[in-house]
């Protein structure tokens, strides 16, 4: 009797937890990740008011690069900071687009098509809904227009290699080569977001808030596409009869 009552509840984490079937494992994890990420956002956005610590904070760590400036280290972080401008990330996904189209993987190209052009509309709204300027230093290393929160390289370099990293991550058998392939990509983010504190052009919570941000949309557009796939591929299977699997097969 106990085990019939519980049966369903018992059900439905097996199905939550399965790493097959398309409202799996993999919907349960991009669930997670949104709701943390989503926190992670959300708790930096609100200690975003003039005398918040974090402000604060913001402001000395922004100082701190800026008296410690050399000339070589700002070519270099110029060099860099570039693959996240709106030329270098254009540039990036053309050559990302043409691989996926030479290797016809349609999916991953509509995916990363949706996921890159939505990216860069919902910085630009964040940006317009905080409102928040970017740091006044004297005698800048760069000169950047319009608010700062969240960094817009930091937001695109984070889905664009996210993406490169899961499409890549996908192609390996062995779990080690797909961590590598994160860890990478981790460190070009990290080291691009670095790059926009080094030059004034971002607060370190701006560049933080966008890798949150960029987190949260990298994941829920993944999740949503490959959940889709799954039930598309799950209702067609379905919908063939026994026989057409024997010819299939």
């Amino acid at each position: 009797m106990s085990n019939q009552r519980f049966e369903k509840q018992r059900q439905f984490l097996q199905n939550r937890l399965s790493p097959e079937g398309y409202a799996g494992l993999h919907l349960t994890i991009g669930v997670l990740v949104v709701l943390l990420a989503g926190w992670w956002f959300g708790a930096i956005a609100e200690d975003l008011s003039p005398d918040n610590p974090l402000v604060l904070f913001d402001q000395r760590v922004a100082v701190w690069f800026h008296q410690h400036a050399t000339t070589t280290l700002t070519h270099v972080a110029k060099a860099i900071t570039f693959f996240g401008s709106t030329l270098g990330l254009t540039i990036l996904s053309v050559a990302v687009a043409l691989v996926l189209i030479v290797c016809r993987a349609w999916f991953n190209l509509f995916l990363f098509a949706v996921t890159m052009t939505s990216e860069s509309l919902l910085n630009v709204l964040l940006k317009h809904l905080f409102h928040r300027h970017r740091p006044v230093l004297e005698n800048p290393l760069v000169t950047v227009t319009g608010y700062g929160f969240p960094s817009g390289h930091s937001m695109g370099v984070t889905v664009l290699f996210g993406l490169l990293a899961l499409f890549l991550a996908k192609t390996v058998s062995t779990a080690g080569a797909a961590f590598a392939y994160f860890i990478a990509a981790g460190l070009v983010i990290l080291l691009i977001g670095l790059t926009r504190v080094y030059l004034g052009a971002h607060f370190l919570s701006d560049v933080l808030g966008a890798f949150a941000a960029s987190v949260v949309w990298l994941t829920f557009c993944w999740t949503a596409f490959e959940t889709l796939r799954r039930r598309q591929k799950h209702r067609s299977e379905r919908g063939r009869s026994p026989a057409e699997f024997t010819v299939s097969g």
